[in-house]
């Protein structure tokens, strides 16, 4: 049946910020959507409030808005735009949230449901719904009371027994769910989830720990056609999250006829629910036929980003076609360019998940892995045998590994999972533990188990018995030239001679049954046959951003692809390497070539001697491709490459990192610098301290996102930093600054091509200095800086990009105090906020920087820095409501997973859009409990002035009110926390606060501060931590009482 032609106009749901539990596979998702529906002809209005993405690009969609992703808003977008239909599917747990609030509030009449429908979405999402839809159709579900409220528990314990597995309905990632063992933990558990759920649901189920955990990526059109797409399976049994699993493609430890049995299942699960499009299920198996549905994904899902990279099948495609009436048989599979999309793939190779956690940044979290998600993103390693993927995997995460080797500890960690369990397998085989040991302890598959063994006795075979076959072996297995020359005591080179390079096989969808179209590789060793073929076009690489981490976000993602599309439409051939199964850059078409691979030197450069490559670009994959760059330039000298690192040179790179370098080009250039020095050991630290004087910033050099940066009061403190929290040598200083108190901070993203210089956006932010860029709310144009020091600020950005000798993107920290500008630092590569400022102003920086890296001149191109007549603020999401015992103090080193826009025409509106758009609601209404120090007590009067102006209460301590009091302001008085009830935290249990603004002085006020900004993170209230950020609120506040919010996409504002 040919598509609908009554579908005209399709309304795209994206998914937000990116968080935990939800990251950049509905960017991948929704991006391939909009391409598949305009293919078709339709017309695509998108939603998303998130501005990293490319999905939120102007040219993606024929209309975006990027607005708060809240049903309110979402409903006035429809009206004005009269969709069709609505595809809720492509934007994760929330698309599928705000489709049954749209439809519940009527703003859906006239408006078709496409893919999944509003049934579907009920069944799939209320745990009792779901649990009578299973039994209707015969499927097992674990033994189950559904609870909304804590009076129920004691029934539910009755019913269920310990250990329980809580489940709240309508939550990502496991949100608010956990395993309790006892009736004090499902007590605390179900309190959290019931708040956690949109509809106060919560289901608390048998436990099936233990059990194998199996899914199924399903895809059904209205013909009723229903294929697989994908079989996985997860290395942890059940117990733990699939998105914190290790996860391998295909199924490799079922027989034939159990993998039937549940495919069968899955088949038949997708029609009772009747979704038309893409479904991912996930079942429990205990083997003699033995097995439970646990839950059903009625959408694109996380598992789907990794299904379709695993096959090469564009699953989020496909679906979309489905959604507007194509059916399978009709629709063709891009990969193969001959085959239907009602071909189910076949994989000849094995597939490895691995998840990249964020406990490098939070030291304090609690780091076991349960059911609720706490992994900030994947990577994905593709080889030949198990063996070979789980090593190239390890070698994709990018992260200290820490190995141990006490048998109490290994045992510690394997029986109560964290994140370093999957590394603690192998450390345990290492140290004398049995397989079956092991088995005993984990419940992990003795499969799995005997290929690390396997790679374990590799190890000690290259150790004692280090011939040529054995290298060989260990190269089949995975093992990189560095790794066997650590083993062997040989040189690199001697590895090299017999190793010699890898070749690179093709994933196809149809393990070679059909000749594939699309150049999508991967590496491998054990046969000489290598599938790449050569062309005789100019060729660049672009090295990708890895996994998602904070710190280096889909922002790097967004820049990685604009230079794809700009090098392409240029005429030149292009080919990314990367390892993140999630992204845009990693989608089947968007590149020339793709490598699926870890973003190693050694890695990189086997990819380097196979073709003949002109040049290579590092600056837009972030932090870790930069880091790359000189090592990559001398592999590229000694191998008599002719290829040359584009763009900024290695050296120029180097010149900014090294903080002595970079200060005597700030000299030369007569451009102030806070006073700072390099330490490369203790003692130099403490003198470089008392020269420039407390309080201090100190920080590791060449680093990202402000890891292990702090800011330091007195030799003690700088005494335990330098102790706990970083290893200085004379390769690595750390770097030591004066911090400036009180000084507003200011980031400029710009583009230089050695000559000229183009400043896209200076953006002032909303948060004191002191607090990480990446953490700060932000605003274009600035708002509260005079023309003469936007004058300087612009002047230094020249300076500095011109004196750096930067060829392609440049970002410049500036702080500004009293009518001083001062240089904080200088990154000469792609930022977080490049996708932001090219949409808050209309120029896509990564593109002209692209062109500029290969030669082209920014005086021939028609971009100048222009002025806006609108406001756009970029605000952050803070995962402390995903990760018990994270300290929620925001500081130097940067704590948030994603971002959000605000654009309106006037800052008090774009602010409070932001802030919506970031869960962080400002009330209209309700109660405002203000703390703050004596010194910013005469700032804060303006807004509570302002808060009680708009009808807002205002509760504080015994101080805070007297001082209002004094100033003409009424305020309701709560006990300090040390005081004793009522207090704070009692108001905030009871739901009886709306807002929280809390700055802390000292050590007392501090543990007070964490303890009111846990409860808020807990109970949702929405929370401001520096006066800036008040000022702001108050303004936002103000103007939403007197003004109604502009509801206009993009390209009006940017005049697209």
């Amino acid at each position: 049946m040919p598509r609908d032609p009554s579908i005209k106009k399709v309304l795209i749901v994206g998914s937000g910020p990116i968080q935990i539990g939800q990251a950049a596979e509905f960017d991948f998702s929704g991006s391939q959507a909009c391409r598949a529906l305009r293919e078709e002809g339709v017309s695509v209005v998108l939603v998303n409030s998130n501005p990293a993405t490319i999905q939120t690009d102007p040219d993606m969609a024929d209309v975006t808005y990027v607005e708060p992703l809240q049903a309110d808003v979402i409903a006035k977008i429809i009206k004005k735009e009269k969709p069709d239909g609505i595809l809720s599917g492509m934007g994760g747990q929330t698309g599928l949230n705000i489709t049954a609030e749209l439809a519940e509030m009527g703003a859906l009449d006239g408006v078709r449901i496409l893919g999944t429908p509003l049934k579907a979405i009920y069944e799939g999402e209320d745990r009792e719904k779901f649990r009578d839809l299973m039994h209707r159709i015969g499927e097992p579900v674990p033994r189950s009371v559904i609870v909304s409220s804590l009076d129920q528990l004691e029934h539910a314990a009755s019913v269920v027994g310990f250990p329980a597995i809580i489940r709240p309905a309508y939550t990502l990632g496991g949100a608010g769910g956990g395993i309790a063992y006892t009736f004090e933990d499902l007590k605390r558990i179900v309190e959290l989830g019931l708040g956690k759920s949109r509809i106060h649901q919560v289901l608390i189920e048998e436990s099936v720990a233990g059990w194998k955990e199996i899914e199924f990526e399903v895809m059904r059109d209205a013909n009723d056609t229903c294929i697989t797409i994908c079989g996985m399976e997860n290395v942890d049994p059940m117990g733990i999250h699939t998105g914190e699993s290790v996860v391998v493609a295909p199924i490799l430890t079922l027989r034939d006829d159990e993998f039937h049995l549940l495919r069968n299942a899955a088949l038949k699960i997708i029609r009772a629910l009747d979704v038309q499009g893409g479904c991912n299920i996930q079942f429990a198996f205990n083997g003699d036929d033995e097995y439970r549905v646990i839950e059903v994904n009625p959408r694109v899902s996380r598992s789907s980003a990794l299904a379709s990279k695993a096959t090469g099948y564009p699953i989020a495609r496909v679906a979309a076609k489905i959604a507007i009436g194509l059916h399978l048989d009709e629709i063709l599979n891009t990969v193969t360019g001959k085959t239907p999309a009602s071909f189910e793939p076949s994989i000849d190779y094995v597939v490895v998940k691995v998840p990249r956690w964020p406990f490098d940044k939070f030291k304090t979290a609690d780091r076991t892995l349960t059911t609720a998600m706490k992994s900030t993103g994947e990577v994905m390693a593709i080889g030949r045998c198990v063996e070979e993927a789980f090593l190239k995997a390890l070698r994709s995460l990018d992260t200290d590994v820490e190995h141990h080797s006490q048998l109490s500890e290994l045992r510690m960690i394997l029986s109560r999972p964290t994140d370093e369990r999957f590394g603690a397998l192998f450390d345990a085989l290492r140290h004398g533990m049995t397989l079956q040991e092991i088995a005993d302890i984990t419940h992990i598959n003795s499969f799995f188990l005997e290929k690390i063994k396997n790679v374990v006795d590799m190890e000690r075979a290259l150790a004692s018995c280090a011939d040529d076959a054995t290298i060989r072996k260990a190269k089949q297995f995975g093992f990189s030239d560095s790794d066997i020359a650590h083993y062997t005591g040989k040189n690199l080179h001697e590895i090299e001679s017999v190793t010699n390079l890898p070749v690179y096989k093709m994933v196809d969808t149809c393990a070679a049954e059909f000749p594939a179209q699309t150049p999508y590789f991967y590496s491998t060793y054990g046969d000489n046959f290598c599938e790449i073929t050569q062309s005789e076009r100019k060729k660049i690489m672009i090295l990708g951003s890895g996994p998602i981490r904070i710190g280096q976000g889909i922002e790097f993602d967004y820049c990685t692809v604009h230079a794809v599309i700009a090098l392409r439409e240029e005429g030149y051939e292009v080919h990314v390497v990367n390892n993140n199964p999630e992204t845009v850059s990693t989608d089947f078409d968007t590149s020339d070539r793709l490598f699926f691979e870890p973003m190693t030197l050694e890695d990189v450069s086997h990819i380097l001697q196979k073709d003949d490559y002109y040049g290579v670009m590092v600056q837009f994959g972030g932090q870790n491709a930069v880091n790359l760059a000189v090592p990559l330039k001398d592999e590229i000298e000694r191998l008599g490459l002719k290829t040359k690192i584009l763009g900024t040179s290695p050296d120029a790179m180097d010149m900014a990192e090294d903080r002595d370098r970079f200060s005597a080009l700030l000299d030369t250039l007569g451009i102030p610098t806070p006073p700072n020095g390099s330490a490369y050991s203790e003692a130099e630290a403490y003198a470089t301290a008392e020269q420039i004087g407390y309080p201090v910033l100190v920080r590791p050099s060449y680093v990202l996102g402000g890891r292990a940066m702090e800011i330091v009061h007195d030799d003690t403190e700088l005494a335990t930093y330098m102790r706990e929290a970083v290893r200085v040598s004379r390769s690595h200083p750390v770097l030591i600054d004066r911090f400036l108190q009180n000084a507003i901070e200011l980031d400029v993203d710009a583009v230089s091509d050695g000559t000229d210089v183009l400043i896209g956006g200076i953006m002032e932010h909303i948060e004191a200095a002191g607090v990480h860029s990446g953490d700060s709310a932000c605003v274009i144009p600035p708002q509260s800086l005079s023309h003469k020091i936007l004058a300087d600020v612009r002047e230094y950005t020249r300076k500095i990009a011109l004196g750096l000798g930067v060829v392609g993107l440049v970002n410049i920290q500036f702080a500004v105090q009293g009518d001083t500008v001062y240089v904080l630092e200088a990154n000469p590569r792609a930022s977080r906020t490049v996708p932001f400022v090219a949409k808050a102003v209309g120029i896509p920086l990564a593109k002209i920087a692209a062109r500029v890296m290969m030669g082209a001149r920014l005086a021939d191109m028609p971009y100048k820095e222009g002025e806006i007549s609108h406001v756009a603020v970029k605000e952050v999401l803070l995962p402390f409501n995903k990760l018990p015992g994270v300290d929620t103090i925001l500081g130097p080193e940067m704590k948030s997973t994603g971002e959000v826009m605000g654009i309106d025409y006037d800052f008090g509106r774009a602010y409070y859009k932001a802030s919506i758009a970031a869960h962080n609601r400002l009330p209209k209404s309700g109660n405002v409990f203000i703390s703050v120090t004596d010194d910013l007590k005469d700032q804060i009067l303006p807004v509570a002035k302002t808060f009680v102006e708009n009808g807002l209460a205002i509760y504080a301590t015994a101080g805070t009110v007297e001082y209002f009091a004094d100033h003409g302001i009424m305020a309701h008085l709560v006990r300090k926390i040390a005081e004793g009830s009522p207090n704070v935290l009692d108001m905030l249990r009871a739901g009886e606060i709306s807002l929280i603004i809390n700055t802390f002085a000292d050590k007392q006020s501090r543990h007070d501060h964490q303890q009111i900004m846990r409860h808020a993170v807990d109970f949702g209230t929405p929370y401001i931590t520096t006066v800036q950020a008040a000022v702001a609120a108050a303004e936002a506040i103000n103007s939403v009482r007197e003004e109604s919010l502009t509801i206009e996409p993009l390209q009006y504002y940017i005049g697209r």
